[in-house]
């Protein structure tokens, strides 16, 4: 590199070169080695003290990849602790609020409840990881022990095999580091919130630190009624080998959560061609007090790390994961056209599922010089096993259309309180189950292995030019049992990315990219929404012939460029994009699948993140997309270029924050969202909507400070989530939450 290279770009080479990886991987053990004195060249985002908020990101290189987020040919937006810190969040969906572009859709019948967002109007459920391994489990996901959260956008299939084919979502955790502090965070606020949360970090020797985050958490939903969340989790992390060619990390991750699950408020009423939620009261909440979700995640890791020199580091990670979810649901059902007159049948959904995973990568990464020309590279190995099984619990509410027509009979013990009041529902109804609540013990079942290889290089031509190639061959063999159906199906999916980036200037490029990626039969193993069961897609396969669920094919192309600006304190950064489907599955006529369909997104991203003054940061980013179904088969034509579901034209947020003395810092958030359809017809949608937020913090000395934020300062009644038919999730109203932080 040339002498003259800035040392901030140095920097980020020097990290993405260390530890590029094409899995999705950050390394735990690089992690651990800041702070330490011959690591202090890989720690630009680091956990700062409390007074310290700075957005200044963009120097740093994801390890996704194999150059810095400067020079690579792909759209990808880091969302650092400091935001997550100031925006007080609590769960993945805060923190994804601040990614223009990703929406979150409503679980329902034998789906899972728990995160589900759409990446450029596609179903990312299946497609988040920790620390650079899918994370299978259905849960919502809490956010006490992450470091930061990474976005890429696009077909990824070449970094992390199945699915991503809008993207997917990477979620780095803290590690044990040389280094001693402990922080605590006590909440308290309106609807009933407390939370506390505790992150120490301590050095035992010179090669030994051990770190802890624990958390827990007991709130209301604001404008709910009975809704509420409750959990807690802890998270230790010991490392060995701090400051030596070998590191060796022991990590452990638990969270536990006792949910009211959200009933939503019914569609029905018509607004011209289309149906939107009913007009109620945004308090009205049409389960029973009786309903509950029970989620537990565990997940164990082992890594090793190994400095063969100074430009080659060979690593391996192991992870064992245990993903649980029980739930009793009430889903207000409007299909029986009970809502037109005033009456919602109570229908009860129930799971009863788990998932395990085991997982191995092995990773070789380093530089190297072919004549003139300069590589940074990442070649590897990685192994996987995931066993699922999902199960209905016996309730006695009835089910089919005599349960639906029991509003016939009118709400209350007329209707055995399976019906209740449009307007004045009342989730104390003395329901009692007289079943046992058990699994109904006809469990289906999904077992998928995969063998992967894949290797990724940035060629360095000279100080303008650069190209960033990447190949993976996942083996994927999948078996699903379910009642009638017993289907198996192997496939080798080959993946690959593209990507040519030319650097006008040191601080600015201009790149064009192609990447790929495939989404196989049974991708998420019963833990999403993509249809395990050809059932459940409302087709079939015809005469066992699994053709019919061969992997469907995307394809993006990108243009775009990235700056840093402000003497290297902001990134500026654009795209316009393409993302086509070329073989979607479609139901025939007769029923039978058929991999026919075509779909399409057409979009432009804008993002600014940084600090425009030393004062004043701000992170923010506008997308636009235009998704359209463009072919789904000869029995799906009525909808040949309806929207996505899912799926905004406009989606925008804005985060700033400003000092106007040292030790106070106050913000504000503006997040907007276009109208969102729920189904693929266009005739059931949730409206468009503004949300703003506030906040304010005082730091009374380096051991002391406190900070108030309120969310929806206007209380606005908004819907973020359309189910494709029944129900559309509502918003929590304003709220206002007082942290107390103590740091040493």
């Amino acid at each position: 590199m040339p002498e003259n290279t800035p040392s901030s770009l140095r920097r980020a080479t020097g990290i993405a070169t260390a530890l590029a990886s094409p899995a999705l991987l950050i390394s735990p053990l690089a992690l651990a080695q800041q702070g330490s004195e011959s690591a202090t060249q890989l720690a630009p985002i680091q956990v700062k003290a409390a007074q310290e908020r700075s957005y200044n990101i963009q120097n740093s290189a994801s390890e996704k990849f194999t150059a810095p987020l400067l020079d690579t040919a792909k759209s990808v937006q880091i969302i650092p602790q400091e935001v997550i810190r100031d925006q007080a969040a609590t769960s993945l969906t805060d923190v994804l609020r601040n990614t223009p572009g990703i929406t979150f859709g409503a679980g329902e019948g034998g789906n899972p409840l728990g995160d589900r967002p759409f990446i450029r109007g596609y179903d990312a459920q299946g497609s988040t990881y920790v620390d650079g391994m899918r994370d299978i489990g259905a849960t919502s996901r809490e956010v006490f022990n992450l470091e930061q959260v990474e976005v890429v956008k696009g077909s990824d299939g070449a970094y992390g095999g199945r699915g991503g084919a809008g993207g997917s979502i990477n979620l780095i955790n803290k590690t044990a580091k040389a280094d001693t502090f402990t922080d605590v965070n006590l909440g308290l606020g309106t609807d009933s919130y407390y939370r506390g949360t505790l992150d120490t970090n301590q050095q035992l020797s010179d090669s030994i630190a051990f770190r802890l985050n624990a958390m827990y958490h007991d709130a209301d939903v604001p404008g709910r009624d009975v809704v509420k969340n409750q959990r807690w989790g802890v998270a230790p992390t010991i490392t060995f080998g701090l400051n030596t060619p070998t590191r060796v990390s022991l990590s452990y991750y638990h969270l536990q959560t006792d949910d009211i699950p959200d009933s939503g408020i019914p569609y029905g009423w018509p607004r011209g061609d289309l149906t939107g939620p009913v007009d109620v009261d945004r308090n009205n909440f049409y389960g029973l007090k009786s309903d509950y979700r029970k989620t537990n995640s565990d997940m164990a890791t082992i890594g090793v790390e190994h400095d063969i020199n100074g430009s080659l580091t060979l690593r391996n990670t192991t992870r064992y994961t245990r993903t649980t979810q029980e739930y009793v649901w009430t889903q207000p059902d409007d299909s029986q056209g009970n809502v037109a007159n005033g009456l919602v049948w109570r229908r009860a959904n129930t799971r009863d599922s788990h998932i395990d995973s085991l997982a191995n990568l092995t990773e070789l990464v380093g530089e190297a010089a072919t004549g003139s020309l300069k590589h940074r590279f990442n070649v590897g190995l990685e192994f996987s096993r995931e066993k699922g099984e999902r199960d209905s619990l016996n309730v006695n509410r009835g089910s089919g259309s005599g349960a639906a027509n029991a509003c016939l009979k009118g709400v209350g013990a007329a209707s055995n309180y399976q019906c209740t009041s449009l307007y004045d529902p009342n989730p104390g109804d003395p329901w009692v189950n007289t079943l046992n609540g058990r699994p109904s013990g006809n469990p289906s079942q999904s077992k998928t292995n995969t063998r992967s290889i894949f290797a990724f290089d940035t060629i360095e031509f000279n100080e303008h030019w650069q190209a960033g190639l990447g190949l993976r061959l996942d083996n994927y063999s999948t078996h699903y049992k379910s009642g009638a159906f017993d289907l198996s199906r192997n496939d080798t999916l080959v993946n690959y990315q593209v990507g040519l980036t030319y650097k006008p200037v040191q601080n600015g490029a201009v790149y064009v990219s192609y990447a790929t990626s495939s989404t196989p039969f049974n991708a998420s193993a019963g833990e999403g929404s993509d249809g395990s069961a050809p059932s459940s897609r409302g087709g079939r396969v015809s005469g066992g012939n699994t053709d019919e669920l061969s992997p469907e094919k995307n394809r993006t192309l990108e243009l775009g460029t990235k700056w840093n600006v402000l003497d290297d304190a902001m990134t500026l950064s654009a795209a316009v994009f393409r993302t086509e489907t070329t073989n979607a599955r479609v139901t025939l006529a007769n029923g039978d699948y058929e991999m026919a369909g075509k779909k399409r997104v057409d979009g432009l991203e804008l993002g600014a993140s940084g600090a425009i003054t030393p004062r004043w940061n701000v992170y923010a980013g506008y997308t636009y997309l235009n998704a359209k179904l463009t072919d789904n088969g000869p029995n799906g034509s009525a909808n040949d270029g309806n929207r996505f579901p899912n799926t905004p034209k406009h989606s925008f947020s804005l985060w700033t924050t400003y000092k106007p003395v040292d030790k106070l810092t106050v913000g504000a958030g503006a997040f907007y969202s276009a109208k969102q359809y729920g189904d693929a017809a266009n005739k059931l949608y949730i409206p468009s909507y503004w949300r703003f937020d506030a906040m304010a913090a005082y730091q009374f000395n380096k051991n002391v400070g406190v900070q108030l934020n309120v969310q929806n300062l206007t209380d606005k009644v908004y819907y973020n989530q359309a189910y494709a038919s029944h129900y559309a999730s509502i918003a929590p109203g304003r709220s206002a939450v007082l942290n107390l932080k103590l740091s040493y």
